[in-house]
């Protein structure tokens, strides 16, 4: 009984996946790319600001201004602040010593900015 039912899963499976490609190709339409579909859809809040004016925190203790879009971001749980990234791997390092990047992306912060008449 068990095989019987084993086997029928199983036509059921190889009958529905043809069809889940098909609709799932036909959901792109004529996009050119998938940054809006699926799990490649990113997704930023249109107010989100985070701190340092959207700007990567390990970008800035490297000496690199790299503005973000905050889709990949950070909140602190103790302080509520948001911090905005470039990358997941400037998320992934963040977290490893969140306090101590902030500070150093502080003091980064603060010395491009006073050296620099544009901000």
């Amino acid at each position: 009984m068990a095989y019987r039912c084993f086997g029928l899963c199983i036509l059921a499976l190889i009958t529905v996946l043809p069809t889940l490609g098909a609709a799932e190709e036909t959901s792109m339409g004529s996009r050119s790319d998938a940054t809006d579909v699926g799990i490649w859809k990113s997704y930023a809040p249109k107010d989100l600001r985070g701190e340092f004016d959207n700007y990567d925190p390990i970008g800035l203790i490297s000496g690199a201004l790299i503005h973000t879009d905050c889709s990949i971001n950070y909140t602190d749980p103790d302080d509520n602040k948001t911090y905005c990234f470039n990358s997941a791997t400037s998320l992934v390092y963040f977290e490893n010593w969140p306090k101590t990047y902030a500070r150093r992306a502080a003091e980064a912060f603060e010395k491009i900015k006073g050296g620099s008449a544009g901000f």
